[in-house]
């Protein structure tokens, strides 16, 4: 459990002259310590600072007195550097050709040359959770996030909320005089917490940032991303064919800059700048994409020992390093039919474009900062993904979440669907929510094991990074090897601005800091190791470092096979698992297992590894895995009914009514007009939702079973006038078949059987609207009428979970 909030009682209701009712409100109010309280200190081990006192003198008379404000304390360092975090999304360390990949990254390649490079960064291997470790310097389940936000359960360590006593870097470099934004991917909200309505103490403005501008979820279209504003839901530009997410944050952060350096100048800035690239869905113009054709047509085999060459010529990996084999449940290139081979390249060339058009937003954004004079004096870390390249496209996928639902599909049955959508040509575009085959992650994970959600490897944890300071650092031309992780940035940032950790923030006992800086190597590449001992854990891929050696487990879940892993779940015990042991110092890739050669050291680690699993809230080993077995117990909405208006928007999937995954009773009071059309309520996007439409007159149920399935019921013609409209699903189980029946003023009007349905989420940040369909469109018979809003009346939609 979190430390309690330091609070006391102000006994201020003996003040006469204070109104009885603020009187009585304070009284009975617990509340922080006061930033004036005379019992804060001011050397910032308890924030916020206590406020100045006035320098003038107070006299019962006007005249008598002398007003005179206190001068503005300095707290930084003279010279305090402006601060720019970026970090991509699921993207390996083989990937980049700065790193010895195949994808030209052209800003990575130039801060590169300019600053230091790191090949021993460690992430936590999943979004949320090195998100939370890298804004609080803590480990992951530390701080609540041992999954990711749409994941969590309630085990201590897995609520997918960071406790107010485990403080942003964001917050604390806010009371030290930073002006502090964020743009991108936050992914660190409940996803229930999400709506207009809040609460938003979990939003991004709550944990320290003055200024947010993007997404909550953990993913979105790029082309109609469902954006938020501080605490405001906000549109994208309506079927702009230039617009794309990733260069909007660009433009939207410069504004802020220019905002900035007009208001406040004098003030150093702190900016965080997490884009969706490279998350799926991959969207990007298909000229980016045609970079790279036929540039992957030898498969992914053949890029690995392409990359492993070229990460030994150029010093990226220590002589010697062996490049790890594929796992024997991973498909080889060679397996691949010819007729599928065509897909699957375009899928990674797709990819291949999104990455380089994402670098290239990054260099926009640092081209910016140079153009406006701010470009010396700003500490850039560059770090080159959140954890390794995902495996969730499993065989290639034009719907990335069938992995996320466990949803079994042929490679066959995707290229079938896709040529209903307008085949290749439509993989990157908004018709899809397309994502490579797993083999691509593993290459772009070069020359490790395993990929995205594998704690236990590098091919999931370890991330290029690159840092930047024209005014401090001097490239050398040495990379850094030394062990670090994604804990270690807050710390880095405290050290170089000479301040302490706070003890106390906003009141709160402060969690202790598990980072360490990392700022010793910015002068010396030989620096010494300061991290000595880390923990991993994401669904029971779990693994300790301690002092050059490693020891792991690869875990029940296998990220290429989602479905099959279930069995596997099933059977599963912690306890039993067999562990391996790699000694980094003379095995940089973890290729040799030595488990049977030093059974005492490994036994050494294996408790070590428990004793801070503890410590950190990480028990029951696994817990990320819970939601796959029990899908039920997925985080939602406590009501079982809802009354919606016509005016109802952006209820966040994770929300609204389960009306895709639940038995229930949708009614509907409106008024049509003569061949009516339009949205009545939809759920979800093109990748998967369902929706309720009129088109000419009739009425259309519409179930997207992730662009694979497609299930219709629709009526003859209803008449203009007042009409009751009710749809009755019947589901027995999570992912079971459902059965529709739609009546119109009491009559049976259409029926059809869906028959799989979507056991836990369409989407991750779509929405429920009313009347209309916002953001990505769920059907393809109104994608050129989007958001194909409705031109009758809606009088009410009354939703009823019938079990």
């Amino acid at each position: 459990m979190s430390p309690p909030k330091i609070s006391r009682l102000r006994h201020v209701a003996v003040r006469p002259l204070l109104p009885m009712t603020l009187s009585l409100t304070l009284m009975f109010s617990a509340v922080p310590l006061p930033a004036h309280s005379q019992s804060v200190p001011s050397d910032g081990s308890v924030l916020p600072f206590p406020s100045e006192p006035m320098k003038g003198v107070a006299k019962p008379r006007l005249q008598d007195s002398t007003m005179q404000w206190p001068a503005a304390p300095e707290r930084l360092p003279k010279d305090a550097p402006n601060i720019l975090i970026v970090m991509l999304d699921d993207v390996g360390f083989g990937v980049s050709e700065t790193f010895g990949g195949e994808v030209h990254t052209p800003t990575l390649s130039r801060l590169a040359s300019e600053g230091i490079t790191f090949t021993g960064f460690n992430t936590t291997s999943i979004c949320s959770p090195t998100r939370a470790a890298l804004l609080t310097g803590r480990n992951h389940t530390r701080v609540g996030s041992g999954t990711i936000a749409e994941r969590a359960v309630a085990f201590d360590g897995y609520t997918g909320v960071i406790p107010k006593t485990a403080a942003t870097f964001a917050e604390v470099l806010k009371n030290y005089g930073y002006h502090t934004s964020a743009f991108g991917k936050w992914h660190n909200t409940p996803a229930i917490e999400t709506t207009a309505i809040g609460p938003k103490d979990h939003w991004p403005n709550a944990y320290g940032f003055e200024h947010f501008y993007g997404f909550l979820g953990g993913e979105t279209s790029q082309w109609e991303p469902r954006l938020t504003e501080n605490f405001d839901a906000v549109e994208p530009p309506h079927d702009d064919p230039k617009y794309h997410l990733t260069e909007d944050l660009v433009d939207k952060a410069l504004k802020w800059l220019d905002d900035y350096r007009a208001f406040d100048p004098q003030k150093p800035f702190l900016m965080y700048w997490a884009p969706g690239g490279v998350h799926g869905p991959h969207h990007v113009f298909p000229q980016w994409a045609d970079k790279y054709k036929g540039k992957f047509d030898s498969g992914w085999d053949a890029y690995r020992e392409r990359t492993y060459k070229r990460q030994l010529d150029m010093g990226i990996i220590p002589p010697g390093t062996k490049l790890t084999e594929r796992d024997k449940t991973m498909a080889s290139w060679d397996s691949i039919p010819a007729d599928q081979r065509p897909f699957q390249e375009r899928l990674m060339e797709v990819f291949a474009g999104f990455v380089e058009h994402t670098d290239a937003q990054v260099g926009r954004l640092i081209d910016g900062m140079d153009a406006r004079g701010l470009r010396d004096n700003t500490l850039i870390f560059y770090i080159f993904g959140d954890n390794g390249s995902s495996a969730e496209g499993q065989q290639g996928s034009i719907s990335e979440l069938l992995a996320q639902n466990n949803i079994a599909s042929t490679v066959a049955q995707q290229i079938q669907a896709l040529e209903k959508v307008g085949g290749l040509a439509a993989l990157g575009t908004g018709r899809t929510d397309n994502m490579y085959h797993a083999g691509w992650a593993w290459a772009g994970g070069t020359p490790f094991k395993g990929t995205k959600l594998m704690g236990a490897y590098f091919g999931g944890t370890r991330n290029p990074m690159v840092v930047s300071w024209p005014a401090h650092i001097k490239h050398d031309g040495k990379v850094r090897q030394q062990f670090q992780h994604v804990v270690d940035i807050a710390p880095t940032l405290y050290d170089i601005l000479k301040i302490p950790a706070p003890k106390v923030v906003n009141g709160y006992e402060q969690l202790p800091i598990d980072g360490l800086s990392l700022a010793s190597t910015f002068d010396n590449a030989d620096a010494e190791p300061r991290h000595k001992e880390q923990f991993f854990d994401n669904n029971g891929s779990r693994g300790i470092y301690l002092d050059g050696w490693f020891a792991g487990v690869p875990g029940p879940f296998i990220p290429w096979d989602t479905p099959g892993s279930a069995k596997r779940l099933d059977a599963w015990d912690s306890a039993k698992d067999e562990w391996e042991l790699y000694d980094l110092k003379n095995d940089f890739s973890q290729a040799t297992d030595l488990a049977r050669d030093n059974p005492e050291r490994l036994q050494r680690m294996k408790e070590r590894f428990l004793e801070l699993a503890e410590e950190n809230s990480d028990f029951p080993i696994g817990a990320g895995n819970w939601l796959r077995m029990h899908p039920e117990d997925r985080i939602k909405s406590s009501y079982n009914s809802w009354t919606f208006s016509q005016g109802t928007r952006r209820m966040p999937e994770f929300a609204a009514p389960g009306v895709g995954r639940q038995s229930n009773t949708v009614t509907i009071d409106v008024d049509l007009t003569e061949n009516a059309d339009g949205v009545l309520y939809a759920v979800g996007g093109a990748g998967g939702g369902l929706s309720v439409y009129m088109d000419a007159g009739s009425l259309v149920y519409e179930y997207n079973m992730m662009i694979v399935e497609n299930y219709q019921a629709r009526t003859g013609k209803i008449p203009a006038g007042k009409h009751r409209i009710e749809i009755s699903t019947a589901i027995a189980k999570p992912g079971g078949p459902a059965d529709v029946v739609i009546s119109v003023d009491g009559a049976e009007a259409a029926r059809t059987k869906v028959e799989r349905t979507v056991p836990t989420a369409f989407t991750a940040t779509e929405s429920f609207d009313v009347g209309v369909d916002l953001g990505s469109p769920v059907s393809s018979a109104y994608f050129d009428r989007r958001p194909f809003e409705f031109n009758g009346r809606i009088d009410g939609v009354h939703v009823e979970l019938t079990r």
